[in-house]
């Protein structure tokens, strides 16, 4: 078995669900008493979002790719960035390290496409949804056409993620906003909705909705399990 290496902390709330889902998935696979090896590098997430928001990108680069140097120096084989908003800074990271990154956009799009789906809609923080470097990943590496809520939309799914979610907070209230979002996706021709923040299956599960959801943390940690165990 490989060493996962994951760079957490994005928040940690989400960190939990990665380290959960895979040691569970270990477990199922391989049975009895095992788990993963796995190397975690957790950030202090208010350092990291206030950079967000001021738009100093370049920082975040520079913290995220000494973490990961540190995850590699601590047996890694891999790495996983626990965090879809900050794959912004993928390319700094990968060039920082020389263990592969698996990123969370291909792992999801593959998924996707093996389902048969061309078109998504795409739920996250502002700039996951408003930016380039994750939808226009799925559509010019991938095919896949995205659609994305509308401006006051964005802004309450924003808001939420990092009042609540990243927090540790769960309201019904937002619950059932998500889902009218989802739904409004679902309406403007999308076939299915990408939880495009590691977040946001902490507040909807697919049990919520009959529009088909691709929870990107559950993707990406299997897609880890699959990397630790093959041949």
């Amino acid at each position: 078995m490989k060493t996962i290496g994951l760079l957490g902390g994005m928040s940690w709330e989400s960190t939990v669900s990665y380290y959960s889902a895979i040691n569970r998935e270990v477990n199922a696979r391989l049975g009895g008493l095992h788990s993963a090896k796995i190397c975690l590098q957790s950030v202090d997430f208010s350092i990291i979002e206030s950079y967000q928001h001021a738009g100093e990108w370049d920082r975040t680069a520079a913290i995220l790719a000494e973490s990961a140097k540190a995850v590699e120096a601590g047996g890694a084989e891999c790495l996983v960035i626990c965090t879809n908003t900050m794959h912004k800074v993928f390319a700094e990271i990968e060039t920082a390290i020389s263990i592969p990154v698996i990123h969370i956009a291909d792992a999801t799009a593959a998924k996707v496409l093996d389902d048969g789906i061309k078109r998504v809609g795409l739920l996250g923080t502002r700039f996951t949804m408003e930016q380039d470097f994750y939808k226009g990943r799925l559509v010019e590496k991938f095919g896949i056409d995205v659609v994305v809520p509308k401006e006051d939309e964005r802004q309450l799914v924003h808001e939420i993620i990092y009042d609540e979610l990243c927090k540790g907070l769960i309201k019904q209230e937002s619950r059932e906003a998500f889902l009218t979002v989802i739904a409004d996706l679902y309406h403007q021709g999308a076939e299915a909705v990408i939880l495009g923040c590691t977040e946001i299956s902490l507040l909807v599960e697919q049990t919520d909705t009959d529009v088909p959801l691709y929870d990107t943390t559950a993707i990406h940690a299997l897609e880890a399990v699959d990397f630790a165990l093959a041949e």
